[in-house]
């Protein structure tokens, strides 16, 4: 299987071109400075218990997977002065049981960071476990275009499910509504001119078919030339038209594989944007590790599919003082 043009040179993931952690910005300071003020907001009767004396307290990889996350488990403990020697590194896959790193400080104070940075560690990772575990798997079906995530993530830790995907050696797909276009069927039916319906001056597929392209057309005048522009379609026909409106992608969404797979082709075959200008294809809507092997084909530049970060099975770590 040969890749799809579009992506014949796409690299193969951040983590091989690079420390993921250098893609996270200065808000990660306050956001888990907000993490703990959850935890604690104000007085902390534990850390009363057992006082100020020095400790170390060793963190153990109890379940086989992949380590993802050093970077926030770290700046928990920084803001509460202590220190962590890692033993392993980003994206290394452990076993059980894994003594992975090692904290150093106050004993309250390695107490107050304790819960809050096992369970970004854990989610992380488990993100990061599945992640890989999809991609390992669309690689040993000869695809070789882009794998990525969704905007579904949790309020308030989408930072870290990303992050999550990037270690796993996926893609994140858009981080926000603001990082790039994707006109949805509502979006599209919200544009739709529903009075010609209803006079019987076009039919339901003209109708839908001008939404689109007005659609498109708006987002674009806004957007400009730096913003991709992606349409969710439901069929072949809103496909090219989307297309020849200007969309750089086309999201064929909870298609059929056989029907996906005969859309993107024909796309591929019979359609150009304005100029005769490419695009890309996704295939989005259900998919799993259980089906993902059914979509795959060379026409195909993007999958991407929320079981990667959605309800996964954390990694299990647990941080145990070590008595002195």
């Amino acid at each position: 299987m040969t890749a799809p043009a579009a992506f014949s040179q796409y690299p193969s993931n951040a983590r091989a071109h690079g420390q993921p952690a250098h893609l996270l910005p200065a808000t990660l300071t306050p956001l888990i400075t907000s993490w703990l003020a959850e935890d604690t907001p104000s007085l902390d009767y534990g850390g009363f218990v057992v006082g100020s004396g020095a400790a170390t307290a060793k963190l153990l990889g109890k379940s086989q997977g992949i380590v993802a996350g050093i970077p926030f488990f770290t700046e928990v403990f920084k803001q509460l002065d202590c220190t962590v020697e890692w033993h392993v590194r980003e994206g290394q896959e452990i076993k059980a049981v894994t003594e992975c790193a090692t904290v150093s400080g106050e004993i309250r104070k390695i107490l107050l960071g304790e819960r809050v940075a096992l369970n970004c560690l854990a989610r992380c990772s488990g993100i990061a476990t599945k992640t890989a575990s999809m991609v390992r798997l669309i690689r040993e079906a000869g695809y070789k275009g882009v794998l990525a995530g969704t905007r579904k993530t949790t309020p308030g830790f989408r930072l870290v499910e990303k992050y999550g995907i990037l270690v796993g050696g996926a893609d994140g797909h858009r981080y926000d509504l603001s990082s790039m276009v994707m006109l949805k069927d509502n979006h599209i039916s919200s544009c739709a001119d529903t009075s010609r319906l209803l006079n019987g001056a076009s039919t339901e597929s003209d109708v839908t078919s001008q939404a689109i392209t007005n659609a498109v057309r708006t987002a674009k005048s806004a957007a400009g030339f730096s913003l991709k522009v992606e349409v969710e379609c439901q069929s072949f026909g809103e496909a090219k038209t989307a297309v020849e409106a200007g969309a750089d992608v086309v999201m064929l969404d909870n298609f059929e594989p056989a029907d996906m797979r005969r859309t993107a082709k024909r796309l591929k075959e019979e359609v150009k944007g304005p100029g005769g200008g490419g695009f890309l294809i996704e295939v989005s809507g259900g998919l799993t590790e259980e089906n993902v092997r059914e979509f795959v084909c060379d026409e195909l530049d993007v999958i991407s599919t929320s079981s990667i970060h959605q309800g996964v099975k954390h990694v299990d770590f647990s941080l145990k003082v070590v008595r002195q």
